[in-house]
């Protein structure tokens, strides 16, 4: 859990907000979203992966302390990046639906560094989520982060520097009020394929089985 010192750390602000219900069904719960609505980007703007005339757009909404993304980025992640994004089939982009304060705190450092280390810090932190949002007392979760954010090449003040940044926590906030007021995002991770909604840590192959046909394949 968060210690009151912790949330102070990161912000300067009281940010206990509820959190939501995490994501527990891997079946898909496809809905249709306003494409416009969609497709606006928040106050940092959208880091994509892939190119603009790609046949198939996928949004993620995702928790940087949700296990449930965590397990997509491990398994399914990797083989759509290379089987779809990678060869220009696919466009992607990863958008901030923080849970909690702490997921917040690790959205505002991927952000610090700009749009080119978004996904090489977002990656870090799914692949070594148990070793920086559930460990155990007497460590506390933003001294882990900040520990594993050394490999990244932050310095202590630039971590505090960055955790400090008002603009950054309030955009990230800013994209998540969105995703569940206007887009009615209610778990992580949801998934946007080309504008219909699908909730759930999807597997390669139910991923497949939606943009497969959209590709012509």
């Amino acid at each position: 859990m968060i210690t009151r010192r912790d949330a102070l750390k990161i912000t300067g602000l009281a940010l206990g907000t509820a959190a939501l219900l995490p994501s527990f069904s891997l079946e898909a719960l496809a809905q249709s979203a306003d494409t416009a609505a969609l497709m606006q980007p928040g106050p940092l703007g959208d880091v994509w992966l892939g190119p603009a005339d790609a046949k198939v757009t996928i949004i993620e909404y995702a928790s940087m302390t949700c296990s449930h993304c965590a397990h997509f980025h491990a398994t399914t992640w990797p083989v759509l990046k290379e089987r779809y994004i990678d060869t220009g089939k696919v466009r992607f982009t990863l958008r901030e639906f923080p849970l909690d304060p702490l997921a917040t705190a690790a959205f505002m450092l991927a952000r610090c560094d700009g749009d080119a280390k978004y996904y090489p810090i977002t990656d870090l932190l799914f692949d070594q989520q148990p070793n920086w949002a559930f460990v155990r007392k007497p460590q506390s979760p933003v001294d882990a982060l900040e520990q594993l954010l050394r490999q990244a090449g932050f310095s202590k003040e630039k971590f505090e520097a960055c955790l400090k940044d008002q603009k950054t926590y309030a955009a990230i906030n800013a994209v998540k009020t969105r995703g569940l007021e206007t887009l009615k995002v209610e778990s992580t991770p949801t998934f946007f394929i080309n504008g219909e909604k699908r909730a759930g840590a999807l597997s390669i192959e139910e991923m497949e089985k939606i943009i497969k046909p959209i590709l012509g394949a």
